[in-house]
């Protein structure tokens, strides 16, 4: 019973810590990704769809995103789609193509976006510490209920512990590395 509550916690902390690593790669560090397009959705027949499901996105080199619509109708959507994203992005068309070159980052940016990318981190060891507290509600819960003994709650809130602390651990190194990649010039 108690290694249910265990792994329920470990699969919940473990997309606690994917949701946040998808959020970090949205976040621009200088240098081209198709990544950062990810969230931007265009109309498309009608429906909204996201961006790489009407065009073809990659990069062209380090500082430039290339999109090639799939229609040549879907180009001026595509571009008001990217403006009305507000990533701060300035699509340009050379006939069919349209390309996303990325301004390179001031030092007052790169601060704006460490502070973002701190606080993304901070949501993440909230999220985690709020598993935390469900997991031992549940133990609790159970030994209120004479299913397991208080011994065994408290060996539970012991392996419920180390395991929200491995996952701190590791939102604290993600953050450290992006802060790293975002910082460097």
């Amino acid at each position: 019973m108690i290694d249910d509550i265990l792994k329920d916690a470990e699969q919940r902390m473990e997309k606690t810590i994917g949701v946040m690593r998808d959020n970090f790669s949205k976040i621009r560090t200088g240098r081209a990704s198709t990544s950062l397009l990810d969230h931007v959705t265009v109309e498309y027949y009608g429906s909204e769809v996201p961006l790489n499901q009407a065009a073809n996105v990659s990069t062209e080199d380090a500082r430039t995103i290339s999109i090639m619509p799939y229609e040549k109708t879907m180009v001026n959507k595509i571009e008001k789609a990217i403006l009305s994203a507000d990533l701060g992005l300035n699509p340009s068309t050379a006939g069919q193509v349209i390309r996303v070159v990325l301004p390179p980052l001031t030092e007052e940016r790169r601060r704006d976006l460490v502070k973002v990318i701190r606080a993304e981190a901070e949501d993440g060891r909230v999220a985690v510490r709020n598993i935390r507290r469900d997991a031992n509600s549940t133990l609790k819960e159970l030994a209120s209920e004479k299913e397991i003994s208080t011994d065994d709650q408290h060996g539970g809130e012991n392996l419920i512990q180390n395991l929200t602390d491995k996952h701190i651990g590791r939102i604290d190194s993600l953050l450290e590395d992006k802060e790293q990649e975002i910082m460097t010039v």
